[in-house]
């Protein structure tokens, strides 16, 4: 057996994939998987889709590749105009990249490149959630409040200001409303600390991704973020890199509440998985500012690329003909109570959190206290090598500044269907009867017996 030259991240092997379609893959030994997670949280119209390759393919017949400082081209101009489109106008330039980090990096370079512009050079600073996941790439990487992935890089990363957000299954405040103005607080608090005329931007993902386990925010939040941003003149970011493009049930995530940023980045979904391509959304005044000084000092060469951009148009063009908008609040509402059902039957299904078809799904050893399972215990790696044995693919991660606690991410197409969406909570349901018995069940007897030595001894 010859070794791989790839390499990725540590982890066990894995089998090869051999195709896929709808909701579902295969492997290279006929094994069926349903995809409950799109991949990455990614392939948001399922795999082998027809209609999607035939736009591919009519675009690679005219040309696959051309630079955006030499032509423009028909599909990145409308891929463009549907986006100002799903956002009702609010934002209404678009800046094509490939990637969610290149997104989030696009973003803070436009927005300390638009304050120079301005004439406040001293704005240097951005605010961001721990934890929070907003890329990898160095500048994304300081944004970023997930301790593992930051720990390599933190001497060499331009790090932001990090403050806690809204945790509605962890606070012990009086109450949502009192919660939600304690963390409001403690932002202006860490704002005024490092000068509010310092602060280029807060950072915020609507709905959390990986690194919370679709941790949600809430309208009064995002009101007092906008309002904090007004008052010290800074900008407000939206990362809807996942949650974007209707992963939620709305095309952006931020209309849940319905308070609209300065600076919105997607990606993961907009190309639906057939090829990479993700944007910057912005206000039109952020970008006149800076063309009028000496434009935009920033660009990738696959930017506005005619293939991703047809592939992207493809994919938005699919939702709205399909109606996917409709089946992701039908579909999700069925894997709440779903879900939830679920969580009765297990003291240690701790929260199930999300909206439309972006689930999150906690684990804790206390459901009183909301304590974490032991570290070492890696039962969300567990959880998710249960699942796919059972032939059900879920997107796991620690919620706990990536250091503690286990989630994972039920996160299925929008093409899914009532019928496999029941197939999804059975299959999920047979894992979850298993890690019972063969994790649970033992890790908690050891837990107590240890509890009674140490009470005895």
């Amino acid at each position: 057996m010859t070794t791989s030259p790839l390499f990725y991240q540590a982890g066990p092997a894995m089998p090869e994939v051999s195709h896929g379609q709808g909701v579902f893959l295969w492997d290279t030994q006929g094994k069926e998987y349903l995809d409950g997670c799109s991949g990455a949280i990614s392939c948001n119209l399922g795999h082998g889709r027809e209609d999607i390759r035939d736009a591919m393919l009519a675009q690679l017949d005219r040309v696959a590749f051309t630079y955006r400082t030499q032509f423009e081209n028909a599909p990145a101009v409308a891929l463009a105009e549907a986006l100002v489109e799903m956002t009702e106008g609010e934002l209404e330039k678009v800046f094509f990249v490939s990637s969610g980090s290149e997104a989030v990096e696009s973003a803070i370079k436009l927005a300390r490149q638009y304050v120079v512009a301005r004439g406040e050079s001293r704005r240097r600073h951005f605010v961001s959630l721990r934890p929070s996941y907003h890329g990898s790439t160095l500048g994304a990487l300081g944004l970023t409040g997930y301790q593992p992935l930051e720990a390599p890089f933190a001497s060499i990363t331009p790090g932001s200001i990090k403050v806690l957000g809204p945790d509605f299954y962890r606070q012990r405040d009086d109450d949502r409303d009192a919660h939600i103005r304690r963390v409001l607080d403690e932002t202006r608090a860490a704002i005024e600390a490092a000068g509010g005329d310092t602060i280029i931007a807060i950072v915020v993902e609507p709905v959390g991704g990986a690194s919370t386990g679709a941790r949600l925010v809430d309208k009064a939040y995002l009101e007092g973020l906008r309002a904090l941003c007004d008052e010290f003149g800074c900008l407000l970011i939206f990362d809807e890199v996942l949650s974007g493009v209707g992963r939620t049930g709305t095309w952006f995530a931020y209309q849940q509440w319905g308070v609209a940023p300065d600076l919105l980045t997607t990606a993961k979904g907009l190309g639906a998985g057939y090829y990479p391509v993700g944007a910057l959304l912005c206000r039109s005044e952020i970008v006149e500012t800076v063309m009028a000084n000496g434009g935009f000092q920033h660009g990738h060469t696959y930017a506005g690329n005619p293939l991703a951009c047809a592939t992207g148009l493809a994919a938005v063009e699919a939702i709205r003909r399909e109606g996917l908008l409709d089946n992701v609040r039908a579909r999700g509402a069925q894997l709440q109570q779903g879900l939830e059902s679920l969580q009765s039957r297990y003291s240690w299904i701790g929260d199930v959190r999300g909206l439309g078809l972006l689930w999150g799904v906690e684990l804790v050893m206390d459901p009183v206290e909301r304590t974490p399972f032991p570290a070492a215990s890696n039962l969300f790696a567990e959880m998710t090598a249960l699942a796919k044995e059972e032939g059900l693919l879920i997107y796991p991660r620690r919620p706990l500044n990536g250091l503690a606690g286990d989630h994972f991410l039920v996160g299925p197409p929008f093409t899914i269907s009532e019928s496999e969406a029941e197939l999804l909570l059975e299959r999920l349901s047979r894992a979850l009867d298993r890690l019972d018995r063969e994790v649970v069940a033992p890790l908690l007897d050891d837990v107590a017996a240890a509890t009674a030595n140490g009470i005895t001894g």
